[in-house]
């Protein structure tokens, strides 16, 4: 062991007449294992609900979006979504057709989000079709009336249940003798799903695309877009620039990077405000460190005098009171470890806390601790706590042995 740990680790653990000292050093360690145990904690709860959020819009929307520069110009290339489906690190595709309409039933009328599917290929592509609470993709292509998907609270709302009939009023009607005429079509109620997130829940539905085709009055062949699926989440962007250049113009792709910019940007502002402010927490722990040290300093100056006669440099005296500061900044962060991550293990393992499940997506916290964030904590909390070792260390090392020992 080397003079300067050996020394570092006495002052530190052998105080028997320094009690007071002592307790601040304990209150320092504390200090910084409570902050680096409330930012793992807070910050795996962040990265849970941002997953969440984030799993909920893509189960809704596709990973990115064809469209088109000119009208029509996917009835003249029929084959669009093959030819997109076959395009590298592309894992699926499928057409759609979006719309705004309004439904009605007995209990009201409600305007509504709608999206024509192709019921064969949507469900790998939209994943929240995957997971319905009643009925399934393949019901929309029954025979007979026209099914149709809808939300949770949409259902609630309008008093439907799979089976329920229901009329879907489109602006694309016709002027007569009589006035306009909007073009009504009854369809059946084929799947229920439910998302958590109230804006889909109760605003969006699924029909097949030659049904909303005929509902919304749109030619054969006419499509809205291409939504499509890639193997790699987090390089949607350039995966979406590669799939552009292949299929050329007047076609384009849109991801959802992209599309969600703003969302996202929002929530990873929250999570360095959060990280800022409870990074305070270990500041206030690092300041307890300069106390106990400066009143170490105070407290050994006889000592210091003494090894500095016997040949300890400035540097080494420097050392020590460094090395003492870090050891304490160590333990508080393995401490804020053992805390923050025990604490997550709990959350994860038995979900103890409880969401209303009409205000949250979930019904209980979410938390995932990533290691990055982990390393990131800990290298904060060791370089604050490092820093605030800088000024006792320094004046220690200024201490002249003789005027320290011409008192004593």
């Amino acid at each position: 062991m080397r003079f300067e740990t050996f020394v570092a680790l006495r002052y530190l653990f052998s105080r028997r007449k320094q009690t007071f000292i002592y307790i601040i050093s304990l209150m320092s360690i504390l200090g910084v294992g409570l902050g680096v145990g409330a930012l793992v904690v807070v910050l795996g709860v962040y990265n849970g609900l941002t997953t969440d959020m984030r799993d909920k819009i893509l189960g809704a929307n596709a990973h990115a979006i064809v469209m088109a520069h000119t009208p029509n110009a996917f009835e003249h290339v029929p084959d669009i979504a093959k030819r997109a489906g076959k395009a590298p690190h592309i894992t699926g595709a499928t057409p759609f057709i979006y719309s705004e309409v309004m439904l009605s039933s007995g209990r009201g009328v409600k305007g509504i989000i709608l999206r024509g599917i192709d019921p064969q290929t949507a469900a790998p592509v939209v994943t929240m079709l995957q997971q319905l609470r009643a009925g399934s993709v393949a019901d929309l292509e029954q025979e007979g009336t026209p099914g149709i998907i809808i939300g949770d609270e949409l259902a609630s709302r309008l008093g439907l249940i799979v089976g329920s009939r229901i009329n879907m009023l489109s602006s694309s009607g016709e002027s007569g003798a009589s006035g306009f005429k909007p073009r009504i079509r009854p369809f059946v109620v084929r799947g229920i799903f439910k998302t958590g997130m109230y804006e889909y829940d109760s605003s969006l539905a699924f029909v097949t695309l030659a049904a909303a085709r005929d509902t919304l009055g749109l030619p054969d062949g006419f499509l809205t877009g291409v939504e499509v699926t890639v193997d790699d989440l987090f390089a949607a962007d350039k995966i979406a620039a590669g799939l552009s250049e292949t299929l050329g113009y007047p076609f384009y792709v849109r991801h959802w990077m992209e599309m969600n910019a703003n969302l996202f940007a929002a929530l990873k502002l929250e999570k360095i405000g959060m990280f800022i402010l409870l990074t305070m927490v270990v500041l206030i722990g690092s300041f307890s460190i300069v106390t106990s040290l400066v009143m170490l300093v105070m407290e050994k100056t006889r000592d210091i005098a003494i090894l500095m006669s016997m040949g300890a440099t400035r540097r080494t005296i420097r050392r020590i009171f460094m090395l003492q500061g870090t050891i304490i900044g160590f333990i508080g962060t393995m401490l804020g470890y053992a805390m923050g991550l025990s604490l997550g293990w709990a959350l994860k393992r038995y979900q103890f806390i409880k969401l209303p499940e009409n205000v949250y997506t979930l019904d209980h916290l979410p938390i995932i601790i990533t290691w990055s964030d982990v390393l990131i904590i800990g290298a904060s909390a060791m370089l604050l706590c490092f820093l605030a070792t800088l000024y006792p260390a320094r004046q220690a090392s200024r201490l002249e042995p003789a005027e320290a020992l011409r008192y004593e």
